[in-house]
């Protein structure tokens, strides 16, 4: 089943050459700030990416965090971790 295209993830993400967007998905989006989980190939490898970036005065974007996650395993690492402390937010 292919996935409905949300309306916040119509503007292309603000990536540049080299880099290539393979795919976006757009976290948030308000208050001059854009989150977003992007896989990108660059150089000849993919990684998928969490970027965050913060709305310019001159009405671009500037990137202010980019997280690679480049293979299954640091995922999986990932996962766990977040996994055994999000209950605590409830």
């Amino acid at each position: 089943m292919e996935e409905k295209k949300s309306l916040r993830d119509e503007e292309q993400v603000p990536i540049v050459p080299p880099l290539k967007v393979l795919a976006q998905k757009t976290i948030n989006k308000r208050f001059g700030w854009w989150s977003a989980v992007v896989l990108l190939e660059s150089y000849g490898r993919k990684q998928v990416c969490f970027y965050l970036w913060q709305k310019r005065e001159e009405g671009g974007w500037k990137r202010k965090q980019k997280f690679a996650i480049h293979n299954q395993e640091d995922w999986e690492l990932i996962q766990d971790a977040v996994g055994g402390m999000i209950k605590e937010l409830t």
